[in-house]
């Protein structure tokens, strides 16, 4: 139903928005996203001229939000890189639907007004938020500071890699 595109964006976003204030850098952005780094490049510059992110330049360089993520709506991010599509015309170009939607298209366009009302009322800070739910892209529920040294990240990036052990029963 969403674009690839779609879903990368967002999972940039909450990852940005994740490390309240500090600025990510692409790569960082791409290793917690697991979005190819030359896809992330391009569409982190489609965001940033959205005016969703800006770009920090120099060492403690990166991504920011250029809202703050209480502000920032889901709807918001998915129109910047693949807006929501309703369907106000017959699609097919019939003459005796012109103005009136057959049962079909009317259904269609009625499930994306839905989408788009529960992605128009909802934030990314209210992602980060939801009660008793595992925090978005991360294992843990504390997220894992940018930084850490390379013997931390190895064993963090082991944690998160082990497959769970099936029962031998």
């Amino acid at each position: 139903m969403f674009s690839q595109t779609v879903e990368y964006a967002l999972r940039a976003i909450v990852t940005i928005a994740q490390h309240r204030g500090k600025a990510c850098t692409a790569q960082q952005i791409a290793e917690i996203t697991q979005v190819p780094a030359p896809y992330l490049s391009k569409m982190m510059q489609g965001l940033v001229h959205a005016g969703l992110v800006i770009s920090k330049r120099g060492l403690h360089g990166g991504f920011l939000l250029a809202k703050d993520a209480k502000e920032l709506t889901i709807l918001t991010v998915v129109n910047a890189v693949d807006p929501l599509k309703r369907i106000y015309q017959c699609p097919l170009g019939i003459d005796a639907h012109e103005g009136n939607l057959c049962p079909l298209h009317r259904r269609l366009d009625h499930a994306m007004a839905v989408v788009e009302d529960s992605f128009r009322e909802t934030t990314v800070a209210d992602l980060l938020s939801q009660p008793g739910s595992v925090t978005p892209l991360c294992e843990e529920k504390e997220l894992i500071p940018i930084g850490l040294e390379k013997a931390k990240k190895r064993t963090i990036s082991k944690a998160m890699s082990r497959k769970p052990k099936k029962n031998s029963s």
